[in-house]
């Protein structure tokens, strides 16, 4: 695939999710958000690095009531910082357990009264607990809020400079995904076919594959989530492969099924429910709609087959800077999908004995319905 002339977003993406953020601060009174993990400090500074893998440093962005972003980071990542749209950038020499960075942080928010920090579900402190409560203790007057609705709700609905990244990296995962039957043969072991994935999806431009699951036996597999070893591909089996490619910053995150030499009843009929499934998302994933509702869309089909529906706990998720995001496709979730959010549509199903299969395609919320950003899966189980 032919990769963007360009990488990362002009400046004025980045000062209207700032200024979005604001308003939405402004509403709730608070004086500014602590950002401290990678997708929310990249959200609204374009920041990128590979030393998020690391945790030895911690970095923090505070994002003010009004004007840029303030990063407070080591001194290891000040010059690329200086390269996003941020001009305030203090820095510590770090790593430095006696003070990191908290006394430059507790400089910075003194003067308030109310801030946000990511609180709730699927988010975390990524800074030590004791540095935490050393800050806190440092600032007696302040009141902390949870920030997770907040800035999880601006991240749900992408720009189309976002859908654009997001498509971009959906082709490069279709086309790896179309290269399949050329190396996983019967006889292949499955961890040589997982290795000749990620080349091939490297070779196709993406970034990098850090995500690629899956499984292969005869007539489905027990889990979606297993390290692959080095069993040969055999006639019968059913092969699933999910990848999470990432380029820009941006995933994809869909899988595929093939049959190796022959596929038996009910494996084809398990393909074929899900298939249909993921149709009854596309058509409705419209706005207005809820996810509770989606997902009871994808589940009324699940059921001429398995009357509890998909049971990996949701059919789909939220998809962008990170392989999984906000909302979730489940009964618990009451969010209300808005034109232009990105999100998976994941059905599941458990037939025969302790089997399953899992079908995953990538959309964008429109008027019309889910618009796919994957090329579709065939609408019958291929056989390599």
């Amino acid at each position: 695939m032919t990769a963007p002339s360009t990488r990362g977003f002009p400046e004025a993406e980045y000062r209207t999710r700032t200024t979005r953020a604001q308003e939405k601060m402004a509403e709730q009174g608070l004086d500014g958000l602590l950002l401290m993990t990678e997708a929310e400090v990249t959200y609204f500074t374009g920041f990128q690095t590979l030393f998020w893998q690391s945790p030895t440093r911690p970095w923090f962005v505070f994002v003010p009531q009004a004007g840029k972003p303030v990063a407070i980071i080591p001194e290891i990542g000040a010059a690329l910082m200086r390269q996003t749209w941020v001009d305030d950038i203090r820095t510590w020499c770090a790593p430095c357990p006696a003070d990191d960075g908290i006394s430059l942080l507790t400089e910075l928010l003194a003067p308030c009264t109310k801030i946000g920090v990511m609180l709730g579900h699927e988010t975390h402190l990524r800074m030590p607990l004791a540095d935490w409560n050393r800050l806190m203790a440092g600032l007696p007057g302040i009141q902390v809020s949870d920030a997770g609705p907040l800035v999880q709700g601006l991240r749900m609905v992408k720009s189309d400079a976002e859908i654009a990244k997001l498509a971009h990296v959906c082709a490069i995962g279709s086309a790896t995904f179309a290269q399949v039957p050329a190396f996983a043969q019967e006889g292949t072991p499955l961890d040589a076919v997982f290795r000749e994935f990620r080349r091939a999806a490297l070779a196709q431009g993406a970034d990098g594959a850090p995500y690629v699951v899956g499984a292969a036996a005869q007539g489905g597999y027990a889990d979606v989530i297993s390290p692959p070893d080095g069993t040969p591909l055999a006639k019968g089996d059913i092969l699933m492969l999910d990848s999470g490619m990432v380029c820009d910053g941006y995933y994809c995150d869909f899988d595929r099924n093939w049959a190796i030499g022959r596929a038996d009843d009910m494996a084809k009929l398990a393909y074929d429910v899900l298939w249909r499934a993921t149709e009854a998302g596309i058509a409705a994933a419209r706005p207005g709609t809820t996810c509770q509702a989606l997902c009871a869309a994808m589940n009324a089909v699940i059921a001429e087959i398995q009357d509890s529906g998909g049971d990996i706990g949701r059919l789909g998720h939220g998809l962008g800077l990170q392989l999984t995001e906000q909302p979730s496709l489940a009964g618990f979730d009451a969010t209300v999908l808005q034109e232009n959010m990105v999100i998976t549509l994941e059905p599941s199903v458990s037939y025969g004995d302790g089997l399953m299969m899992v079908h995953e395609e990538n959309i964008v919320v429109t008027p019309e319905g889910g618009r796919l950003l994957t090329t579709r899966a065939a609408p019958e189980l291929p056989i390599i």
